[in-house]
């Protein structure tokens, strides 16, 4: 097994001749190489930022997430560290409030992706920090990618190329593959420490108000008396046609202001607390769409694919899932390109219609009195706060809770 430092060092050299080279060590990166070196492939994952590199996310593992974890064998060293919760608090802007109950944790991004790293290099696969320059190809298909370490400009052979890149576009046009530049939305967030807050904020809280329109602000408690607080816009630009766009008039900064001048608990947290680091932003890739999937010999999966839900801004849990949906058509159909792609696309395809379910919940962000009608209706019917649970765990039709069918059962059910 190799030794911590094995694992981090860079080499001078990198290998060539790999089964599966897998660019970028996020979620879905780190999942698609374990579960291809389990299975006895010669995997070499790299990532242009060394292990433990900080992400800009929520942090929030609802039930997917530990779904996919449990797959990989790593639920139980997951929530080992991570803090449990059982609820989500979705609050109005009238201030009402429901809590809907689910599998729930919160684990820093910087601790989960460096866990999945190691569990990827337990596997075998072989972690090297690189920068992904431009892929290589022969007669119309992708044999491996040209990469950048330090100074060394190096050519890596692979049979399968898998972009698990992210949001930021840059590789996904590098291979061809980037159909919308512009993301679909963009999030702030930072940690607060502040230990005189744990027990006062206990659940995943979701907060709807026209201060933050359109968009919305969240706290979750983290282990260790920290607490994850931004605000989130999954609908921040334009589609201008042609793969371009414009930002809308979203200042994230102003919105974040807004959001703890309004929510009297994240006015608190930072009054009390002490913010660690800066506020990061970051873009989202939300509703599998923006990118190609695939082309002969490379394979796109997690963010760069779209992997993260509009509404919720979800998506760890789903990069991990695609991350797997990569490596299983690769496994199960050897060298037969064309049969794999197939495969991974029908299993793309398959999903699609559940995004496409959250981007109609998306109207929530939009108009926040919805978000007040069914927080006031929930609470007076445990059938519908059954299906928010159910919202969670993929159980239950987001889009449905505020189609015009979905209102009217609010008062007539």
């Amino acid at each position: 097994m190799p030794t911590e430092h094995s694992r981090h060092a860079p080499s001078s050299l990198l290998p060539n001749a790999q089964d599966a080279l897998i660019i970028g060590a996020g979620p879905a990166g780190s999942a698609c190489a374990r579960v291809l070196a389990q299975a006895g492939l010669q995997v070499l994952l790299v990532d242009q930022h060394p292990p433990g590199r900080d992400k800009t996310c929520g942090d929030g593992l609802i039930p997917d997430a530990h779904q996919a974890l449990a797959r990989l064998g790593l639920l139980d060293e997951v929530m080992g560290r991570a803090q449990p919760v059982s609820h989500v608090g979705c609050i109005g802007p009238r201030g009402g409030r429901i809590d809907v109950p689910g599998s729930l944790a919160v684990l820093p991004r910087r601790e989960l992706d460096a866990l999945l790293l190691t569990a990827a290099q337990d596997a075998g696969a072989r972690f090297e920090q690189a920068r992904f320059e431009t892929p290589l190809e022969a007669n119309g298909r992708v044999i491996g990618a040209r990469l950048k370490q330090g100074d060394q400009v190096l050519d890596v052979h692979a049979r399968w190329v898998v972009l698990a890149t992210g949001a930021v576009p840059k590789a996904l046009t590098a291979a061809g593959m980037c159909e919308r530049h512009t993301p679909s939305g963009v999030a702030l967030r930072g940690y607060v420490k502040a230990p005189a807050m744990v027990g006062k904020i206990t659940a995943l809280e979701v907060v709807w108000d026209k201060a933050v329109r359109p968009g919305y602000g969240w706290i979750f408690p983290a282990p260790d008396g920290h607490f994850n607080i931004g605000v989130g816009v999954t609908d921040s630009h334009r589609d201008l046609g042609g793969g371009k766009g414009a930002k809308k008039d979203v200042n994230l900064r102003a919105i974040f202001d807004a959001f703890v001048a309004k929510y009297p608990p994240a006015a608190e947290l930072m009054r009390v607390g002490e913010l660690v680091g800066d506020l990061k932003g970051a873009p989202l890739r939300c509703t599998l769409t923006g990118a190609k999937w695939t082309r002969p010999g490379l394979i796109v999966t997690g963010e760069a694919a779209g992997s993260t839900y509009s509404f919720t801004g979800e998506g760890i849990g789903k990069a991990m899932e695609t991350g797997m949906l990569a490596a299983d058509a690769i496994l199960a159909q050897g060298d037969d390109d064309s049969a794999a792609r197939a495969r991974y696309e029908a299993a793309l395809t398959a999903l699609k219609p559940k995004f496409d379910l959250y981007e109609r919940a998306n109207r929530v962000n939009a108009h926040p009195w919805l978000a007040d009608l069914l927080i006031w209706r929930a609470k007076k019917s445990p059938r519908l706060l059954k299906r928010m649970s159910g919202v969670l765990n993929e159980t239950s039709n987001p889009g449905n809770l505020v189609s015009l069918k979905g209102l009217s059962r609010l008062f007539f059910e």
